[in-house]
Formats: structure tokens, sequence, C-alpha cells
């Protein structure tokens, strides 16, 4: 299928492919900077994995709390370079990855600490609760699991149009989340689309441990949040005007800042 390496029957036209030629063309000439930066990303991960997986085992719901927003923090700061970079390759920046990621945490660090606290959090929390339904120690009823995947889904779908514009734009955190609410009420499908991708696979993730433990030094969190940056990127561009104003700042250097 050629999503790794390129297919030298095609010709460049000088414009920018859509769907999935699209998704294949920025895939083959990016994964590997994907793969060290999704990494490099993991390792920001390693407190709120270490913290949560210690709640878990003591079962302590305030120590899972403690661990998302803490470790959250912090994983949120790697995380963002990881946005960054990924966004940046949607619009054909072909800057060197580690230039772009130093850049990234430079620039994003502070921005990437809240959202990075609330997001994890709430990861934290459902992780801990599906770990105690999977070992007995807890009851669901089926209502209840439908309230908390349609729920995990609004907070996916929120967090995917807010992280962009925290490594793109310089807002407050209140036009951030405006922002978002309003991208979700008009492309309401698309978004849905990408929040429950990334859904089905971090489930499928946690239900299939420990044997998706060995995918994560490979695919860790680049190939799903790759996957639904497309999806919504053509959108994002067209409600925020991500590439114009890029070019109105830095006249020449969309493709190149």
């Amino acid at each position: 299928m050629g999503l790794f390496f390129p297919d030298e029957r095609e010709q460049y036209t000088g414009l920018r492919k859509s769907g999935f030629p699209r998704y294949r063309e920025v895939l083959e000439g990016s994964w590997k900077d994907f793969l060290r930066v999704g990494f490099i990303t993991l390792l920001f991960y390693v407190p709120l994995a270490a913290g949560v997986a210690f709640a878990v085992l003591s079962r302590s719901l305030l120590v899972a709390i403690l661990s998302g927003v803490v470790g959250g923090a912090v994983a949120g700061v790697g995380y963002s370079c990881l946005v960054d970079l990924i966004m940046r390759r949607l619009r054909d920046d072909k800057g060197d990855w580690w230039t772009v990621w130093k850049r990234a945490l430079r620039q994003n660090w502070r921005d990437a600490l809240l959202p990075g606290a609330l997001q994890n959090t709430y990861l934290a929390v459902i992780v801990f609760g599906g770990a105690l339904v999977l070992w007995g120690a807890a009851k669901v009823t089926p209502m209840t699991l439908v309230l908390i995947a349609l729920s995990t889904l609004i907070v996916i779908a929120l967090f995917t149009v807010w992280w962009p514009q925290i490594v793109i734009f310089t807002q407050s955190t209140v036009i951030r989340l405006k922002n978002s609410l309003l991208f979700i009420i008009k492309y309401f499908w698309k978004t849905m689309l990408s929040a429950l991708l990334q859904l089905i696979w971090w489930a499928l993730a946690f239900l299939l441990l420990p044997w998706t433990a060995f995918l994560v030094p490979v695919l860790g969190i680049w190939y799903i949040l790759f996957l639904s940056l497309h999806i919504v990127y053509p959108d994002l561009d067209e409600a925020l005007k991500i590439e114009d104003e890029i070019a109105e700042k830095y006249p020449g250097r969309v493709n190149n800042d």
C-alpha cells in the first residue's frame, strides 16, 4: 500500500493532496521523525505511568488524582512537542525534527501544563476505575459504561482541538476552550470520528495488556495522534486560519518555520 515507502510512479504536481493520498504522503515523509519524537514523548509519561500504576496497586483514588495532576502536567509538556511536530508536517514544514522539538519545548511548556494536568487526571481516573472493574473490585452497570464512554469521547474531542491551538497561537485558556467548543459544534461528525478512533485505540491498548505494551516503543502515542489530527487538520485550518496567520506573521516561512 505504500504507507512507509514512496511510490515513485506518482509525480509531484505542486498541489497539496487530500484524503488517503495526503495521509500516505505525510506519513511516508515523516514517520521516522514521528517515531523519534514519539519515543521522547513517552519519557515525559514515565512519572504519570508510575503514579497511576502505584495508585492501581494500592487502590488509592487520591494517588491516581495526584499522579494525574503532577505527572499529567509533565506529560503534557512532552505531548505538546509531538503535537507541534505533527502540525508542522501537516502544513508541509520540513524543519529538522530536533530543532523543531527544542523550539516547541521552549515555547509551549508553560501553556501545556494546565491541559496536560486536566487531560491526564481524567485519564488516570478512568484507568484506575477500569483496573478495579477488570479485577472485580468494582462493578458498573452497562448504562454507566455508556455514560463513561460518551463523556470520554467528548473529552478527547475537546483536547483534540485544544492542543493544536497551544502550539500555534498565543491565546487565553478561555479563548481556546471557546474555539474548541465552537469547532466541535460546527464540525461535529468529523471531530467525533477523530475522537472515536482515539477512544477505540486506547481502549484496545488497555484491554489487551500486556501484549500491547510491546507496541508502545514503536507506535507509542504518535500514530493515533497523527491519524486524528490528519482527519481534522483541513477543517482546523479553515476555521482557525492557521496557515494564513503564520504566513502573515512570518512571510515566506509557512513551510519552513
